[in-house]
């Protein structure tokens, strides 16, 4: 059957995805495991998930839901239908006053959190994946975390659930009458559900089993408390919903309780000589209230020794050494302080290397806590080039912890895992182990399949812990479910699937897998691929960042298809390989930004769109390359000739209409698709307004010197009538008498980003040396700051000095180059006086100063000059891309959709930004007029 057309008949074509390079890189997901999917389907509606579970049964074809894909255990791929969450389920309500809140399973935690910070509230769950993991799988793997315990995770969190059986029947625990509605129409899962329960709460051994169990975190199989903690079967099956992976319904919405998000917090990294010492300080900690405290070894602590910032002290811990993370957290300073002093008190009799010290510096306890959530795959990015990432995940009492992490230790010098790690949720006794090892032999998969029964045995049989204590069970750990629970709570679990999904086909093969070998099945490959990107262990902590995620691809899924590449390469398969390069070309390269902001969220910082740039320049021949290097070196004439244009076009606009152009161009691009898309925010600048402005300074004047960039000098009009960028920046430095010197000659200059980002190499290394060597003659040999007004050429100049001279590099070094942010806030708000400030203003940061970390000094501004200032949580790259947006305006509108929709929620006083054409689509995507920060400090001062 061609699968994809039969979906037509539920979903529109566009929702429906079943491409090569879609299947290919929807495979994997962040655990060690690949299937590929027979289609990706994105519905919208209850409806659509409904007839999709008919499409299932009638086809016998499995589903498997998807949200975010940071799953570490095989849950979240499929060889059947992939359902994709992600794009149209993450709708959030805020409720009671932040008591509670509803979500939609495809919503990020971090932007639930984010919702719920001006309540002071959180949700409990608090996983080291939060910013990139998706409600969906929070509460289908029963998530955890640093802080919550077993009390406040994604189970005991949850008040209500909407959800849908593979029946297609509807229930919500919200309603009273879909109670008796469940017994009425679903009398077999009904009655199993109660017989099931029966069996467990009329037999004391089992019960007693199952609340020992879960006293420490657990995720092995289903929810099976939910049995003793509730009595009505629809509560039971609800409950059962959460941790049990998709297997068992599809979670459409959920209700749950917050909890507390104190304000004050106190953060320290404590050393220890050994693990075993470090392990002594827990109950200590524990005791003194601490909320967190996250263990780390000596390996873990290596692997992220190369991260600027890193406290140099350790990078010199010895070969024994190990660390806490600790953090207290109250409501006052007293309180916080009384907590602290407490564990102080008796920290004389804890094995310490150094002494405590706790910062509350917001900045500096984000920065440990990045170092800590980042160490799974900063870990894995270390491994040696061709292995796999494993990260196995379980759970001691605490007062054998010490001694349970030293037998697993000795197993890892067994087994040859000599760059193994461990880290963790030490208050929990739970603990993740990373070990990296190939999979590209019978050897190796039968090294780790003795090695993992081993841990088995060391676990259960040894120290009573459990095999999975936050991550799920996954494929991972199906075949050990009965070693855990027993062999009556297992045929609890298996008897509970066989009824509410008889046909096993909603995520089969997860949890319950009658494959005793399921754990060491489709594995994972990571071959070698391009260096920019072969650290990836494909965790996804990057996705929610990328501009073109709802279009084409993600960084992720780009790393994933570059890989399938070099394996069907290897295998022969040129038919394969040819069509998925070609399918590439707009998917991987075309629709990407190349913003890094991936690299922002990435705890090894990859930056994907280095090798898309890479990837351009090879596909570029010598003719593209000489063009554009001819270009490069006569850019008077192009500037010159773009003006024209745009003058050219803005005349027809005004004799024929103002949307002629946005037409004509538009059905000029139906046909030859490199043709730009006209914008009606594109107007052209005066050159009066620079020209002739030059102001000779020297040692005796204090002065700037100003470098009006060319989209400023080309199109900085404002298309309201307002001065242009460069009259408003010059007439904000006269109001507080700071001289601007602007070059002569400036025509000529650009700061090279067109051709780094296109991967003109020859033509961005000439721009960039060129540049270079203006600015030192512009500025004395580096004697005065040189200030421009966009944003993301300032850090295009900032990271140029790698294709300079060795004797441009030097002077490079002795340049101070700073964004129009920098200026505004350093040097003219400390003279000005403000006469009046706007009521409610809108920012849109753009992505080089998320990359520059000038987001607070922008913010900081608008704060100066407006009562009331919003940055939109959902603010992220336009997709614009300097012109990007004009050749794939595709791009834009999807990567602005989700802040447009944030951003007209209500009406400001004024729009603001930082650079010119992420200002155009802004206002393209809002219907507003997005201008640069210094027209609101020119109408301000």
């Amino acid at each position: 059957m061609e699968i994809g057309k039969e979906l037509e008949s539920i979903l529109p074509k566009d929702r429906i995805k079943t491409r090569l390079i879609d299947l290919v890189s929807y495979a994997s997901d962040a655990g060690f495991y690949h299937l590929q999917p027979k289609a990706i389907v994105l519905p919208q509606t209850e409806l659509e998930i409904i007839r999709l579970f008919e499409f299932s049964h009638q086809n016998s074809i499995p589903l498997t839901f998807r949200t975010g894909g940071t799953s570490l255990s095989g849950q979240s791929i499929t060889d059947g239908i992939l359902v994709d969450l992600s794009q149209y389920w993450d709708r959030v309500t805020i409720e009671e006053d932040g008591i509670t809140v509803r979500v939609q399973p495809g919503v990020i935690g971090a932007m639930v959190n984010a919702r719920l910070k001006n309540y002071k509230k959180k949700i409990g769950p608090d996983p080291s994946s939060i910013n990139s993991a998706m409600m969906g799988g929070i509460l289908s793997n029963n998530s955890s975390g640093m802080c919550c315990g077993v009390v406040n995770n994604s189970y005991h969190t949850t008040k209500y659930i909407r959800f849908i059986l593979p029946n297609g029947k509807v229930y919500s625990t919200e309603r009273k009458e879909d109670y008796g509605r469940f017994e009425i129409e679903c009398p077999e899962i009904y009655e199993g559900i109660k017989s099931l329960r029966q069996s467990i709460v009329g037999n004391e051994r089992l019960t007693a089993l199952v609340r020992r169990k879960y006293k420490t975190k657990n995720t092995v199989g289903y929810s099976v408390n939910s049995f003793i903690d509730y009595n009505e079967p629809l509560d039971i099956l609800a409950h059962l919903l959460i941790g049990a992976e998709g297997t068992l319904g599809f979670i459409a919405e959920a209700v749950l309780n917050t909890i507390a998000d104190y304000p004050y917090k106190a953060t320290s990294l404590l050393y220890f000589q050994t693990i075993y010492d470090a392990c002594q300080a827990i109950v200590p900690l524990t005791v003194a209230g601490a909320e967190a405290v996250e263990l780390m070894d000596r390996a873990s602590l290596r692997s992220i020794e190369h991260i600027k910032g890193v406290p140099e002290q350790l990078k010199s811990l010895p070969e024994t050494a190990a660390a806490l993370l600790v953090e207290f957290q109250d409501n006052s300073q007293d309180e916080l302080k009384s907590k602290v002093d407490k564990f102080l008190a008796v920290s004389s009799g804890i094995s310490l290397i150094n002494a405590p010290q706790f910062t509350t510096n917001q900045t500096e306890q984000d920065f440990l806590w990045k170092l800590r959530k980042g160490m799974f795959p900063a870990v894995g990015a270390v491994r040696a080039s061709g292995t796999t990432v494993i990260l196995e995940d379980i759970a001691f009492p605490v007062d054998k912890l010490g001694d349970a992490i030293l037998d697993l230790q000795q197993l890892f010098t067994e087994f040859r895992y000599d760059n193994a790690i461990i880290f963790g949720h030490a208050k929990d006794g739970n603990i993740h182990f990373v070990v990296t090892q190939a999979f590209d032999s019978e050897a190796e998969i039968e090294r780790y399949d003795r090695f993992l029964n081993k841990v088995v045995e060391l676990v259960v049989n040894k120290y009573d812990g459990t095999l999975k204590a936050e991550h799920g069970t996954g494929r991972n750990m199906a075949p050990f479910i009965e070693t855990e629970w027993g062999g009556e709570l297992y045929e609890v679990m298996k008897q509970l699937k066989s009824v509410v999904d008889p046909h096993n086909l909603l995520n089969p093969g997860v949890i319950i897998n009658a494959d005793k070998k399921a754990h060491i099945k489709n594995l994972k490959d990571l071959p070698q691929v391009e260096e920019e990107v072969d650290k990836c262990i494909e965790c996804g902590y990057c996705e929610h960042k990328c501009p073109s995620r709802n279009l084409t691809m993600t960084p992720r899924r780009r790393i994933v298809v570059r890989r399938a590449l070099q394996n069907l390469k290897k295998s022969g398969d040129s038919g394969s390989y040819q069509q998925l390069l070609q399918e590439y070309q707009y998917d991987g390269l075309d629709t990407c930004a190349v913003d890094g902001l991936c690299a922002t969220a990435c705890p090894v910082d990859i930056n994907t769109g280095d090798l898309v740039k890479r990837l351009r320049r090879e596909n570029h021949g010598d003719f593209s390359n000489s063009i554009a290097l001819f270009s490069s070196k006569n850019f008077t004439t192009v500037s010159t000739l773009v003006k024209a244009g745009l003058t050219i076009g803005d005349g027809v606009n005004k004799v024929f209409g103002k949307t002629t152009m946005t037409n004509l161009t538009g059905a000029i691009k139906k046909v030859v698709p490199a043709m730009p898309l006209w914008s009606e925010q594109l107007k052209v600048s005066n050159s009066a307004s620079y020209k002739n402005k030059s102001i000779q300074l020297d040692n005796g004047t204090v002065g700037v010197v100003y470098f009006p960039t060319c989209i400023s000098r080309v199109m900085g009009a404002s298309v309201d009538g307002k001065k242009n960028t460069i009259e408003a920046f010059m007439s904000v430095a006269h109001k507080v008498g700071i001289t601007l010197h602007i070059p002569e000659e400036i025509e000529h200059t650009c700061c090279g980003q067109i051709y780094s980002s296109k991967g003109f190499a020859k033509a961005y290394e000439h721009k960039s040396n060129e540049m270079i060597e203006d600015i030192w003659r512009w500025t004395d040999g580096g004697k005065w700051p040189v200030v421009l007004d966009i944003s993301s050429c300032t850090y295009t100049l900032h990271h140029c000095r790698s294709v300079l001279t060795e004797e441009n590099k030097r002077k490079f070094d002795k340049l101070n180059i700073i964004d129009s942010v920098d200026f505004l806030a350093d040097y003219v708000l400390p003279k000005a006086q403000i006469v009046k400030k706007k009521k409610e203003i809108v920012l849109h940061p753009v992505c080089s100063l998320q990359k520059m970390g000038l987001v607070g000094k922008f913010q900081s501004i608008a704060n100066q000059l407006a009562e009331s200032v919003t940055t939109p949580l959902s603010a992220g790259c336009c997709g614009m891309a300097g012109d990007r947006g004009f050749l794939f305006p595709e791009l834009t509108k999807s990567a602005t959709h989700i802040e447009a929709i944030e951003v007209k929620c209500k009406e400001y006083e004024g729009y603001y930004s930082s650079a010119k054409t992420c200002e155009m689509a802004m206002s393209e995507a809002v219907g507003k007029n997005y201008e640069s920060i210094v027209y609101l400090l020119d109408e301000c001062l």
